[in-house]
């Protein structure tokens, strides 16, 4: 019982947080940011919900590797929600999603996702690997909020294991040359070109004006310095990334 008091108090008590964040900065900044990440989350819940009964898993144990990621992003998009209230904001209504990412169409190039193991894997893979960076671009809209930047780096680092599980399955399923449990430069290892663009920007081998290159006299290649640092997404970026799963 204590247990299950402690945790109803928690949307209760992010709300006191998010309405003190606002003497620093306007409550609709706050809740733009709120609602940009559950939309996301509305997104890659979803996603699992629909893949679970449907996606021909290899076996039982990858079933439930990812009936646990669908049981961790229901949760993302409850406490959004329950967060956003409680601080007397609206959360948005979830969209209708076209998850073939046809906008609308139903007949867009993920359309067989549900079906295919290997394209269900890359689905989730990019939509997770999104998610990390996006977390990342919103984050410094929340700097001096306290409770609020917790909250929403908790969900980041969540979301960045998911992105790890999902790429450890596709090595260990395909075989993958050079997929690693992290992003390696902009290479997406998704056939096509179909996400490349979720993975712009991530070859970057210079942070804070220091070249991470062969620092302080060490050999390092400029594979492993773009693996060092995640590159953020702006909300432009992933507005135009998640669009085509929208139906208009």
């Amino acid at each position: 019982l204590g247990k299950k008091l402690a945790l109803s108090a928690v949307p209760l008590a992010m709300g006191a947080m998010f309405k003190k964040a606002y003497g620093q900065m306007t409550p609709r900044s706050v809740f733009d940011v709120l609602n940009f990440a559950l939309l996301l989350e509305y997104l890659e819940s979803d996603f699992y919900n629909a893949a679970m009964p449907s996606v021909p898993f290899p076996n039982q144990g990858n079933r439930q590797g990812f009936g646990i990621i669908t049981d961790h992003e229901a949760k993302h998009v409850k406490f959004l929600i329950a967060a956003i209230t409680g601080a007397g904001g609206r959360p948005i209504a979830k969209p209708r999603f076209d998850l073939s990412g046809g906008a609308g169409s139903g007949n867009g190039p993920f359309k067989n996702a549900f079906t295919d193991y290997n394209l269900f894997l890359a689905v989730a893979q990019t939509l997770e690997d999104t998610g990390v960076r996006a977390y990342k671009g919103q984050a410094p809209f929340l700097l001096g909020t306290g409770g609020v930047l917790t909250a929403a780096l908790n969900i980041h680092s969540v979301e960045a294991r998911h992105a790890a599980h999902v790429r450890e399955e596709r090595w260990k399923h395909n075989l993958i040359a050079g997929l690693k449990p992290w992003i390696t430069g902009n290479v997406a290892f998704v056939p096509g070109g179909l996400v490349d663009a979720n993975y712009s920007g991530e070859d970057m081998t210079v942070q804070a004006g220091i070249s991470i290159t062969n620092i302080n006299g060490f050999s390092v290649s400029g594979e492993a310095a773009t693996e060092s640092f995640d590159e953020p997404l702006s909300t432009e970026q992933v507005t135009a990334l998640v669009t085509p799963f929208l139906v208009k």
